[in-house]
């Protein structure tokens, strides 16, 4: 086979540590997904009149609610019988198991109590969120390729990586299917981010966070098609977890588009609430 054929690929997922303590891709590329993200969010907010210091405490319950939402949902969507059987491993969150869909939940939840506590209006904040989860999840997924995990299936394309530090499939070109999901996930935050842009103040309250959950997800569906599953017990089903949890939030993005089509109304200037709806 001629190197010409595939992309080796050998990366070390550490970058140093000093004594116990070490520095990896996946962790940097995570945290930056919250700093970069946070500008971009503040020059968002500022320009609809809120303040950084609302940025703030957003990205305080957006750090909360995707690291917890991440873990629990990998807790109880991939292997809930082990973590229940040793629940002290549950906070081993160093040692990896992160579910993006989990994370999705998450941050739900977590804008939900902001939304509520600080007199915001939920769509209009998830509107301008999903902007900068897009560009998180865009770095998230390179941090995937950097631990060379979360592959896809063999590929005789010219651009397959050889990952050569997994052991069980160090041979054979694959699917770099973390870098066909991060350009995905950049493309939409590029679209998302245009969106809001050039036109703000007409945009229909709802249509970018429509947007966001629809393609992600369907995207996410139909990528899981080109990858190797990630626990043993879905090799017995017809659709792997990923491609089940990902119908509902499907089915919730359609939904808010088809509200958005019925009613195409932009949401208040600046997302603020009336007395009557504190």
């Amino acid at each position: 086979m001629s190197i010409f054929n595939y992309i080796p690929w050998n990366v070390d997922p550490e970058i140093f540590s000093i004594g116990p303590i070490s520095i990896r891709w996946y962790g940097l590329l995570f945290a930056l997904g919250f700093v970069i993200g946070q500008r971009i969010l503040t020059k968002i907010y500022v320009a609809e009149g809120r303040t950084e210091g609302d940025v703030d405490v957003i990205t305080l319950y957006m750090i909360i609610g995707t690291v917890l939402g991440a873990r629990l949902g990998h807790v109880l969507f991939y292997d809930p019988v082990y973590y229940l059987s040793n629940p002290s491993e549950i906070l081993k969150i160093w040692e990896g198991g992160l579910a993006s869909h989990g994370a999705t939940i998450g941050i739900l939840f977590a804008l939900w109590l902001f939304s509520r506590k600080h007199r915001f209006d939920y769509m209009w904040v998830l509107d301008r969120i999903v902007i900068v989860v897009a560009l998180g999840g865009a770095l998230i997924r390179l941090g995937n390729l950097m631990n060379s995990e979360i592959f896809g299936h063999p590929t005789d394309l010219p651009w397959g990586f050889i990952f050569y530090r997994s052991n069980e499939f160090s041979h054979v070109p694959r699917h770099p299917t973390q870098l066909y999901e991060s350009l995905s996930v950049f493309l939409l935050f590029v679209v998302l981010y245009w969106l809001w842009h050039k036109y703000r103040s007409a945009l229909p309250k709802g249509l970018l966070f429509g947007l966001f959950v629809t393609f992600l997800f369907t995207f996410r569906f139909l990528i899981e098609f080109l990858k190797e599953n990630q626990e043993a017990f879905e090799d017995q089903m017809a659709l792997n977890m990923g491609q089940i949890l990902s119908i509902p939030l499907i089915l919730v993005g359609l939904f808010i588009l088809f509200r958005v089509w019925q009613n195409p109304a932009p949401a208040t200037p600046g997302g603020r609430l009336s007395d009557s709806r504190a």
